[in-house]
C-alpha cells in the first residue's frame, strides 16, 4: 500500500495566516475530506479553536499536554485546537488542551503568530495544493 504524502493546509483570519502539515491520521482524512470550510475563532488562554463541523472519535494517541504549534482536534468540541502558550489549565508554561486531543500534525512557522487572532474573527481552513 502507497503511503500519503503530508497534507498541507492554510489556516487564514482577518490580520494574517498559517499553513501546517499534517500527518496521515484518520482525524486528518476526516477534516480534509470537509476542506475547506469557514468557522469563527475562540480564544481560550494561548490557545485558538474553531469548530470544524467534522465529527470523529478520540484516537488512542490522543495528547492533552502538547508542544507549542501543534495542530490538535478537540473531539469534545469537533474543532481544531491551535496552542501557541499556556491555557487557564495549564501549569507553567504548558500548552495544556482542555481535554486529550487527536494530534494532526504542526504549524509550519511560528505559532505566536496566532496570538493577532480575536474572538469571533472568521476564520478559513483549506487544503494548500502540493
Amino acid at each position: 500500500m502507497q503511503t500519503q504524502t503530508p497534507r498541507q493546509i492554510r489556516i487564514s483570519w482577518p490580520a494574517g495566516h498559517l499553513t501546517a502539515t499534517l500527518d496521515d491520521t484518520p482525524t486528518t482524512q476526516a477534516l480534509t475530506k470537509a476542506l475547506p470550510l469557514s468557522s469563527t475563532a475562540r480564544t481560550w488562554g494561548e490557545e485558538v479553536y474553531f469548530e470544524t463541523g467534522v465529527s470523529v472519535s478520540r484516537e488512542t494517541d490522543a495528547q492533552q499536554v502538547v508542544e507549542p504549534g501543534t495542530v490538535a482536534f478537540w473531539t469534545d468540541g469537533d474543532a481544531l485546537a491551535l496552542p501557541y502558550g499556556p491555557t487557564p489549565i495549564s501549569r507553567g508554561e504548558e500548552c495544556r488542551l482542555a481535554s486529550p486531543c487527536n494530534i494532526l500534525g504542526r504549524l509550519d512557522s511560528d505559532p505566536r503568530l496566532l496570538a493577532t487572532v480575536r474572538d469571533g474573527d472568521p476564520v478559513r481552513v483549506e487544503l494548500v495544493d502540493a
